[in-house]
């Protein structure tokens, strides 16, 4: 086997100029100094991740924030299962600043390392709880059919609830939202550190 890795050469997975940087504050709309300032002073205590290039959009900006300070903050689903699944979604979209920034708030919430490795590797986990494995099973079906089986959305029903599952839907729906305007504003990994997901073997890769 070559130790050779083409898909080093794939934009995407290249580590590019951001496309949309941060706003200096001389330079913002008045609608942008607020919602600014609103995040600001909210949970995140500051501006920065997918919200510097959404930062574009204030009116946009301001509803996609609150939708995150719920999932981040107030969703009463448990934090480790919430973490696993946007792992999934930025997994199956490839999106490097969100794997980055969730896999130790997903370890320090008690999803085993062994989890995540097997997810950033795109297998199947061998070892995982019971509602782990109703996540998996749930979020590998949604993601690559876009809906779930009657017997996947039974399990989780059971598991779940019909509460959690709407919570669990929109987490997922929440982090491909922002990875997505991530993968085209190119955001920037923290401190220039490596991108930390290859593209999976599926992926069609770009010149």
């Amino acid at each position: 086997m070559s130790d050779k890795q083409p898909a080093a050469r794939d934009v995407r997975f290249q580590v590019a100029p951001e496309r949309m940087p941060e706003i200096p504050p001389e330079r913002m709309t008045d609608a942008q100094k607020r919602v600014s300032a609103e995040t600001a002073q909210g949970p995140r205590g500051s501006v920065r991740g997918p919200f510097v290039a959404i930062m574009r959009s204030p009116g946009f900006m301001d509803p996609c924030q609150k939708l995150g300070a719920y999932v981040r903050f107030e969703c009463p689903l448990e934090v480790r299962i919430r973490e696993m699944a946007a792992l999934m979604g930025a997994r199956h979209y490839t999106q490097q600043y969100e794997w980055f920034v969730h896999v130790p708030h997903a370890v320090k919430s008690g999803l085993d390392q062994a989890i995540v490795d097997a997810i950033r590797e795109g297998r199947r986990p061998t070892r995982m709880a019971r509602d782990e494995e109703v996540v998996y099973e749930f979020m590998t079906e949604l993601l690559n059919n876009h809906g779930v089986s009657d017997p996947t959305y039974s399990k989780a029903l059971e598991q779940f609830g019909e509460p959690g599952i709407v919570d669990l839907v929109g987490t997922v729906g929440y982090y491909i939202m922002i990875g997505l305007v991530m993968n085209v504003s190119r955001t920037a990994i923290p401190d220039g550190k490596p991108l930390p997901l290859a593209p999976l073997p599926d992926q069609v890769t770009s010149a």
